[in-house]
């Protein structure tokens, strides 16, 4: 990098709004290869946005706490964002009230898996009680997973990078395995399937699809929340014992 454009960068760095002007820039053009791509699951847009971001952070220096200065707007418009997944939800009650009760068990054994199944691996590798309570969360949506793995006593930091790395798997993976493997047609299936294991980046998948499959994976998103939400202090006591 040439002295003029490192002094450049440095001017601009100074500016609260760098990481959401770079967050913004670097999504685009990561939704631009996705869309070139067909719209295919291995060129998610989040993952090539990380990883952009990640190389430009990387290149130039910056520390994550200036980057995040500006990137925190993004991060505040996830509640929002997840509340409003309720209208399109609304649209879809008649279905929801018919499916209740095998929607509420899937949420059950789906959170459950998702929390023993991640705690349960890394224990048996010898993680440490701090890592094994941050995953605990992972597959819930980012601003509630970060609120939980505080509570227990795991590190908001690193579930966040779980978090995420979950959701892009997921969103990957999601239509191979519902479709190609288990044949799985009926959308709010798929839909609450992905929502309750890859949160908020799976529900973004699942949008663009239909409004059904969003529809479902939202209320999986949220439920899972909530319920983990209950469930994994529960878990951090038996870690404690």
């Amino acid at each position: 990098m040439s002295p003029g454009i490192e002094h450049i960068w440095v001017y601009l760095a100074a500016s609260p709004l760098l990481g959401l002007t770079v967050t913004l820039l670097a999504y685009q053009l990561a939704y631009a290869v996705y869309a070139r791509s067909g719209f295919n699951p291995l060129a998610n847009p989040v993952a090539i946005a990380v990883l952009l971001l990640v190389v430009l952070l990387t290149l130039t220096g910056t520390s994550y706490q200036t980057y995040f200065e500006g990137a925190k707007f993004v991060h505040f418009l996830l509640g929002p964002a997840t509340v409003a997944l309720a209208l399109p939800l609304h649209m879809q009650w008649q279905k929801l009230e018919s499916t209740a009760v095998p929607l509420l068990s899937a949420l059950i054994a789906g959170s459950v898996s998702a929390i023993l199944l991640a705690t349960g691996v890394a224990s048996l590798l010898g993680a440490s009680r701090q890592t094994v309570l941050s995953l605990a969360p992972k597959s819930v949506t980012t601003p509630i997973a970060m609120g939980i793995s505080e509570k227990i006593g795991g590190l908001a930091s690193l579930t966040a990078v779980l978090v995420i790395a979950t959701g892009i798997l997921g969103a990957v993976i999601a239509r191979p395995l519902l479709v190609s493997v288990l044949r799985i047609e009926a959308h709010w299936i798929r839909g609450f399937a992905v929502g309750l294991a890859a949160h908020g980046i799976g529900t973004a998948r699942a949008f663009q699809v239909s409004e059904e499959m969003g529809a479902f994976a939202g209320l999986a998103m949220g439920l899972n929340g909530l319920f983990t939400a209950l469930a994994a202090p529960l878990l951090a006591l038996l870690f404690t014992n």
